[in-house]
């Protein structure tokens, strides 16, 4: 008899789930809280949109998708039912092969290390594939993994609370800052959720912790796997920099690498040692991470350059939804900046970056729902109230001089006025790469 199975919540890796589930013969109902429009849905799963019916409750599994809350009234239900639930991810994992799992975590940066340990894996396996929240959900591809398949992936804290039994072969936790906490409501749900990425590691396994990061490596003490420390300064053990070098030191190993680093930020270097520690860890050669981190030129939608116009530079870090990476992201530019806030906020305050703001920010262009309390939080700057987008690089266009950054870092999730992130960016870019075209009037 087949067995039901519902997926709940239909994002990106909810239809991906959906569509394995399908394709794996089961019988599959999935459900939206939102009225949406699906593309490349199986069209043997049923669906409702608008609200979760109790019909999710005649399952045998429930995969949820990241981002839905476990406490919802259905889910509740379904947990006195005693039927089981289980993440995207695990039902992904449990229908893959492969050899290694790299996983990466962290409030930041987990994007561009995943993708640069994803290149540096490619250069040597073919057989590799980048998925998780970069690229494309795990279910996407999980039919087609083999045993010879070495996956990287990017997590974060929603795929990994609701994966308490996930063991990857290497976990990478980059930094743990306040995020997410309007999901999981206090720190510690937060950081026992990152820990996720390598508490049921064991001997022979790998974790690379950021020894910069006080909670990083505090928490580095429950692993029972092989502690790798990367630092922008040097350590007895670990992989460091040196001189402009990048040191490998570990046990009788040691090697020097000189690779050019050609991502903006001084947050890179850290993303950079992340993903050589990874890589090395993986097997991977000195001269063949050296060579891959040389061509290296970062992701879309972080610290992206777009153009320069009326020499003005303009840059796109929509990735940044939350304080520390537009933190991140202020730090790396001296002054002049043109800053693009606003979105969704997510319960943190944003009086952290305050000083950065009154140091380097001519003026502030916000937009969406959380202005009123940016404006509260970072009283005394310049605003400018421009409520979407277009009307914020219109604003800009007009006032910007030469030797400004305009820079998109919008300290807030994008749910209010887009999709996600990445539609966020390739907006701003579109309209930023129609400036001085007569579009904009």
């Amino acid at each position: 008899m087949k067995k039901n199975i519902v997926v709940l919540g239909l994002g990106k890796s909810g239809v991906a789930a959906a569509n394995l589930a399908a394709n794996l013969g089961y019988n599959v109902f999935a459900s939206d809280s939102k009225e949406k429009k699906i593309k490349n849905l199986n069209k043997k799963i049923i669906k409702e949109f608008g609200g979760h019916s109790d019909k999710i409750l005649n399952s045998d599994v429930i995969i949820k998708s990241p981002g839905v809350h476990s406490d919802i009234p259905i889910l509740k239900k379904a947990q006195k039912q005693k039927i089981k639930i289980m993440s995207e991810l695990a039902f992904s994992l449990e229908n893959s092969k492969y050899k290694k799992i790299i996983a990466v975590t962290g409030t930041n940066g987990k994007t561009t290390v995943t993708d640069l340990i994803s290149k540096i894996i490619k250069a040597v396996h073919k057989d590799s594939i980048v998925s998780g929240n970069i690229g494309f959900p795990l279910a996407d591809k999980a039919l087609k993994t083999a045993e010879t398949t070495f996956i990287t992936m990017e997590l974060s804290s929603y795929q990994l609370g609701d994966t308490p039994d996930f063991r990857p072969d290497i976990s990478v936790l980059l930094n743990i800052t306040p995020d997410h906490l309007e999901y999981h409501k206090t720190m510690e749900a937060y950081l026992r959720a990152k820990e996720n990425i390598f508490i049921n590691q064991k001997g022979g396994d790998f974790t690379v912790i950021n020894y910069d990061d006080k909670i990083c490596r505090k928490i580095s003490e429950k692993t029972k796997a092989a502690v790798i420390f990367f630092s922008k300064k040097p350590l007895k053990k670990g992989i460091f920099c040196y001189n402009g070098s990048i040191v490998i030191n570990l046990e009788e190993k040691h090697s020097v690498i000189k690779p050019k680093i050609n991502i903006v930020g001084t947050h890179n270097i850290e993303n950079v040692l992340a993903a050589v520690a990874a890589s090395y860890v993986a097997g991977v050669k000195p001269a063949v991470i050296e060579k891959i981190v040389s061509k290296y030129k970062g992701v879309e939608h972080r610290i992206e350059f777009v153009r320069t116009l009326n020499g003005v530079d303009y840059y796109n870090d929509s990735k940044s939804t939350n304080i520390d990476s537009a933190r991140v992201a202020l730090e790396s530019f001296d002054k002049n900046i043109l800053i693009i806030m606003g979105g969704r906020d997510k319960g943190i305050p944003y009086t952290p970056l305050k000083e950065l703001v009154k140091q380097r920010v001519k003026s502030i262009f916000l937009i969406g729902e959380a202005f009123d309390k940016i404006k509260k939080d970072l009283n005394g700057a310049s605003f400018v109230d421009c409520g979407n987008m277009e009307n914020a690089v219109k604003q800009i266009f007009r006032t910007a001089v030469r030797g400004n950054i305009v820079l998109l870092s919008p300290a807030c999730a994008s749910f209010d006025q887009f999709e996600n992130f990445e539609e966020r960016g390739k907006v701003f870019k579109k309209i930023v790469l129609s400036l001085g075209s007569g579009v904009l009037s």
